[in-house]
């Protein structure tokens, strides 16, 4: 278990700031992509939450040297259980994209929800474990003030390629991060619906 380390606020702003321009960069040559392949699949969660994959945004060429998977969860406040705020939220947040895509060492990263909960999850294919953590502590500072207490987490697994977690998630057996017990683990691989999230 790795515990948060606090970053002061200009070092979070500016940190997103250089994300932000990277992310323009990325989309000015290209590289920035926004794949279909895991659309509207689900996999179920420790703590009895079933997530379901609504966007996937990803680097071309992006395969990692030294391949790690980061698991991000929260609830926020403002939503409640309005459906059409959670909707309005899915639809908007590829706004957010340049908060992530632009750190060193992201590759990829599926969006995902449990309408019943609330629960929002990131599943990312990061280059580095210390380049993971930078950015899972920056977003955890931003997350912090807009979501339900506590329920802001990460946990990272090194060695290990996001494919892998979502076919076989028992190769994810150790690990290190910020938040408790097992919420992280997978307990059935991606699978496909039918149904979309309205």
């Amino acid at each position: 278990m790795m515990a948060h380390r606090d970053s002061d606020r200009p070092g979070t702003v500016a940190a997103f700031a250089r994300s932000a321009v990277a992310t323009g960069r990325l989309m000015a040559t290209g590289r920035l992509a926004s794949p279909r392949t895991y659309l509207h699949r689900r996999f179920g969660c420790a703590d009895g939450t079933t997530s379901l994959v609504f966007r996937e945004t990803a680097i071309r060429d992006g395969d990692p040297r030294d391949p790690v998977v980061l698991v991000v969860q929260f609830r926020l406040r403002a939503l409640g259980r309005n459906r059409l705020l959670h909707a309005l939220f899915r639809r908007e947040c590829i706004l957010h994209t340049p908060l992530f895509a632009g750190f060193p060492g992201f590759r990829s990263k599926l969006w995902a929800v449990d309408t019943a909960s609330g629960v929002y999850r990131g599943l990312y294919q990061w280059d580095g474990a210390e380049r993971a953590v930078d950015y899972a502590d920056h977003l955890v500072r931003l997350l912090n003030p807009f979501s339900i207490q506590g329920s802001v987490r990460y946990h990272i697994i090194p060695g290990c390629r996001r494919e892998d977690f979502l076919r076989d998630p028992e190769l994810a057996a150790a690990g290190r991060g910020r938040g408790v017990h097992d919420w992280w683990r997978l307990t059935e691989p991606l699978q496909a619906v039918p149904a979309r999230l309205g």
